[in-house]
Formats: C-alpha cells, sequence, structure tokens
C-alpha cells in the first residue's frame, strides 16, 4: 500500500526508514532520496513514527 503517492513510498519503504531511525517525516523522505511534495502522507508517516515509538516503548518495559 501506497504511503506518499507522490515519490511512490510504500508502507515497508517508511517502515525501514523509521527502522533505520527517521523520527521525522524529513527523515523518512531523507532515507528514501526524495522530498515531500504534496504533504499528504506526512499525517500517515507521523502515525507510523509514532505507532513504533509506541511499541518500543512497551518492548523496553
Amino acid at each position: 500500500m501506497y504511503v506518499c503517492n507522490c515519490n511512490g513510498l510504500r508502507k515497508r519503504d517508511v517502515a525501514a526508514a523509521i527502522e533505520a531511525g527517521a523520527t521525522r517525516p524529513r527523515d523518512v523522505f531523507a532515507r528514501n532520496q526524495c522530498a515531500v511534495q504534496c504533504a499528504r502522507c506526512v499525517c500517515e508517516m507521523r502515525e507510523m513514527i509514532q505507532d513504533s515509538r509506541e511499541t518500543y516503548a512497551m518492548a523496553a518495559e
């Protein structure tokens, strides 16, 4: 499933960037060597980043 249609980023691309340390949507774009265009995907990326943080926090407990 695509998260960013403008750059062709799929959920797995965003997830890989988050696993590699992306903490902001701009980090996701940089990791995938592209740039934000229409910004419709930014909210979904933020949600994915937040979900990842919560998952890591729960695992650390």
